[in-house]
This record gives structure tokens, C-alpha cells and sequence, in this order.
């Protein structure tokens, strides 16, 4: 259980960071104001002086950024990444969009990371957002590799697939698009065990924390309409909150960039809740809204379901409904997402993957059998995850989302360039890739513990970038 919580947080956490870099002065980087500022970052956090990256920060991020996370936050992380990386060494510069650069750096301790910036769309060049994650020793071979055409990339993406799937590392479902085009989509692995099912290409699996992505939209179109102000606090909308401090200092913006203090309702209360009253979100509350905050609100960042959840009781106060009847409405039916859901975990329905996991009793069980996880499970997901839905309707929401349809200027702002969103828990991992190269989609959606669909659409991801 450790190991998985672990992974799943490690990932979430690179998923909502800004991370800094460093540079190397015989490092070729490109002669634009863009690669001008990259460069100018690589060199400030190798910088002896923490003042140089305060600087730098000031000078180059957009004012929208800012607002996002504040200058002192910024430069916490800074200092976190700093104290873990050392140094931070571009080796190669990564095929992106127009309006993003991507490097393959390695750290202080020898370890490869990927880090993305994006770029505001003016003359300027400010920075919107850097976005980092680990790559592994494999993957940055592949990313070494030659150019390769659109065919063989498919082919390469399907035989790891297959590759995978015999060697029992992954059961689930891949979808890779192309613009509109799904131009591969295919299953693997069993849906059920028990009854001998195998998974399809329109199997239903649960995301896990990919549903707070949801909760985000929701957030942001009630935003746009005047429903609610991302300053507003809790208690505005919740004034019966348990926690008195939170419910008048914690803003939605807060509780959506995880810089409110609410913690996570995994823990004792939750393995000593039995899952079949958890079906509501307001029966999740009793699991942390009692808690003392972790830190003072905005001056940290940490990884909250907790808070999620509470944002999604602050969508069911803002628009008079069920936060489930709300992202049905306004999220999956404009986006044409057809098998989208928060089912019941004992109510029976055709077509849905169970979970398996070698993760219990808070130790991983690598030589035994797989485990189905429905003790695990509340009866019910929430707002911060544990619905059901399919790659392909994964991939219609991405497109309503890039279309415009489901967000406006906010959508601009939040979703802008590449975006990689991950969920996962015992039996449970999914991975959604929205221009990893610009114009494609990935969702692996699976049915084993992580990293298995993530590891995945990492791989796959690697290979789109080869495609010449």
C-alpha cells in the first residue's frame, strides 16, 4: 500500500509543481527570447546565490503565473528542489510546440528528469509554467534514438503494448489520437478474473485522481459564471464546516492549487470506515474536516484529496445540485462522454474492469497472486477521484476541453500546452496526455496497481516524440 501511495503521490506532486532548472554554458540553447530565458534559469538555480533565482522569477514569469502561485511560494520550491537536486544539467533539447521547450536534464545525483516551459503567446516570451518529471534511463535512450516515421511509431507503441501485457505488467486499455483521429485503440488483460471477462477497447475502469480534473472544470465554469470567486472561502459556502480556522481562511483557489493545509482522508478513520458508507461526499468529511491544518493556508503545496473533496461540496452549494448530477450535466454530455460515471461499487453493471492489486495490509506482495481490491474502495468515488469511464471518453474530453467547450478564458489559462494527468491507488491507474506532442492525445486506462498504466503512456509518449 506504501509503495503505491508513494508512486501516486510522486507523480501527482510533479503534476501540480513548477519546478526550477539549471543551465550549462556549453549548452547550445535556442536563440530566441524563449530560449533566452530558459537559459538565464538553468544558470540561476545553479546560482550560490538563492537571490539570482528571486530575481529571475520576477523578471520572467508572467503576471498571470504569479497570481497562480505568489514569488515566496515559488521560491519554497525552489529551495525543496534545490536541496534534492543540487544542480540541474540540460543535455538535449526535446521536439515541442511553438510555444513550449522541452529539455532532457540530469540532476546532482545523476538522475534524468524532463522539464517542459511554457511560454505566454506574446512578443515577450514570458514563462506561464515548468513542468517536471522523473524519465527513466530507458526512456531517455529512446528519446536519444533516431527519427522514426508515423507507421513505425504505431507499430512500436503496439508492440509494447504487447510486450507489456504478456509479461502480465499491464491490463487495460490504450487509445492514441491524432487531432481527431483515433488511430489506435485496442485492450489487453482481463476485466474480470473471477468470471474469466477480458477487457474491451469500451471497458469502464476507475480513474482515481484523474477525476479531480473534473472537479477543476466544474470549479471553473461556475468561476466563469459568477456562481463563485476562486477568493472565496470555504465558509462562505460551507459554514458548518467542522474546521473553524479553515472554513474562514482556505479559498478555492487554495483548495484547487493544494496550497490550503487540508490534508488527505486515506488513513486510520478511512481503514476503519467500512466502504459502504462512503457514498456521498459529505460522508467523506468526518474522515479529515476535523484536522488542524498542516501549514498556514498558501504557504506550502501539498498533495489533498481532502481538499478536493471539499471543493466538490462547494460545487454542489454554488449550483444547486449533486456534484455527480453537475459533471454529468455540464461536463460529460457537452464533451459527448457517453460511459462516464461515479458508480455505486455494489450495484451491478455490464462492462466494468475490476481492480487488482499486490498491495495490503501496508506491504507490497510482488510473489503472490493478484487481490481483488473492492476492500479498498469506498462505495462510492467523489470529487477528488474514483469514478469509472473509458480511453475513448477520456479523449472526447480532452477535445471538448482544447475545443473551448467546456471552459473559456480559464480553460486558456489552466490547460494550456502540453498536460499530463495521472490517478491511482490499489488496483487502480490511469493516465491522460493531452500534447505530449502537439496535435496528439494518450489515455491508458487500467485495472493494475501503478505504475502500470502510467509507466505506459510514458513509454508512449516517448515514442510520439521520435515521430519525424
Amino acid at each position: 500500500m506504501k509503495s503505491v501511495k508513494k508512486a501516486v503521490a510522486f507523480f501527482a506532486i510533479f503534476i501540480y509543481l513548477a519546478l526550477a532548472a539549471r543551465g550549462d554554458d556549453a549548452f547550445a540553447f535556442p536563440q530566441t527570447p524563449q530560449g533566452r530565458r530558459v537559459a538565464a534559469y538553468f544558470a540561476a538555480f545553479n546560482a550560490a546565490d538563492e537571490a539570482v533565482m528571486a530575481a529571475f522569477l520576477r523578471d520572467n514569469f508572467s503576471l498571470e503565473a504569479l497570481k497562480r502561485a505568489t514569488l515566496e511560494q515559488r521560491m519554497a520550491r525552489y529551495r525543496s528542489l534545490k536541496k534534492e537536486a543540487k544542480r540541474l544539467t540540460p543535455e538535449k533539447l526535446l521536439p515541442g510546440a511553438a510555444d513550449a521547450l522541452g529539455f532532457l536534464v540530469r540532476d546532482g545525483q545523476g538522475e534524468l528528469l524532463e522539464f517542459t516551459f511554457q511560454f505566454v503567446k506574446d512578443a515577450e516570451g514570458r514563462i506561464a509554467s515548468i513542468l517536471g518529471a522523473p524519465i527513466d534511463p530507458e526512456n531517455a535512450a529512446e528519446l536519444a534514438g533516431p527519427s522514426l516515421g508515423r507507421d513505425e511509431v504505431l507499430a512500436r507503441i503496439r508492440a509494447e503494448l504487447d510486450k507489456r501485457s504478456r509479461a502480465d505488467l499491464f491490463s487495460g486499455v490504450v487509445l492514441v489520437a491524432q487531432g481527431e483521429q483515433v488511430v489506435l485503440h485496442e485492450a489487453r488483460g482481463m476485466a474480470s478474473l473471477e468470471y474469466g471477462a477480458a477487457n474491451r477497447p469500451d471497458t469502464r475502469f476507475n480513474l482515481g485522481s484523474i477525476n479531480k480534473l473534473f472537479t477543476r472544470v466544474a470549479i471553473g465554469q461556475l468561476a466563469e459564471k459568477g456562481r463563485l470567486s476562486l477568493e472565496d472561502t470555504i465558509g462562505k459556502f460551507l459554514p458548518a464546516y467542522p474546521n473553524r480556522d479553515a472554513a474562514a481562511r482556505v479559498t478555492v483557489r487554495q483548495l484547487l492549487d493544494m496550497t490550503s493545509g487540508i490534508g488527505d482522508f486515506f488513513g486510520k478513520k478511512y481503514e476503519d470506515t467500512p466502504k459502504n458508507r462512503i457514498r456521498i461526499l459529505e460522508d467523506y468529511l468526518q474522515l479529515f474536516a476535523s484536522d488542524a491544518l498542516l501549514f498556514p493556508p498558501g504557504s506550502q503545496r501539498r498533495y489533498s484529496n481532502g481538499g478536493y473533496v471539499v471543493l466538490g461540496l462547494i460545487v454542489e452549494k454554488a449550483s444547486g445540485q449533486s456534484y455527480y448530477d453537475y459533471v454529468r450535466e455540464h461536463i460529460c454530455i457537452p464533451a459527448g462522454m457517453t460511459a462516464t460515471g461515479h458508480f455505486d461499487a455494489d450495484v451491478p453493471l455490464e462492462n466494468v474492469a475490476s481492480g487488482y492489486t499486490r498491495n495490503w495490509d501496508d506491504a507490497e506482495h510482488e510473489k503472490e497472486p493478484r487481490r481483488n481490491n473492492m476492500y479498498t474502495r469506498p462505495a462510492r468515488g467523489s470529487s477528488a477521484g474514483g469514478g469509472y469511464s473509458t480511453a475513448l471518453d477520456l479523449f472526447r474530453f480532452s477535445r471538448a476541453l482544447r475545443a473551448g467547450k467546456l471552459l473559456g478564458s480559464l480553460g486558456q489559462e489552466w490547460f494550456a500546452g502540453p498536460q499530463a494527468y495521472a490517478g491511482g491507488a490499489p488496483g487502480i491507474n490511469a493516465e491522460l496526455d493531452m500534447d505530449p506532442v502537439p496535435g496528439w492525445t494518450v489515455a491508458v486506462v487500467g485495472n493494475y496497481d501503478p505504475p502500470a498504466a502510467m509507466a505506459l503512456a510514458q513509454k508512449i509518449a516517448v515514442l510520439l516524440r521520435r515521430m519525424r
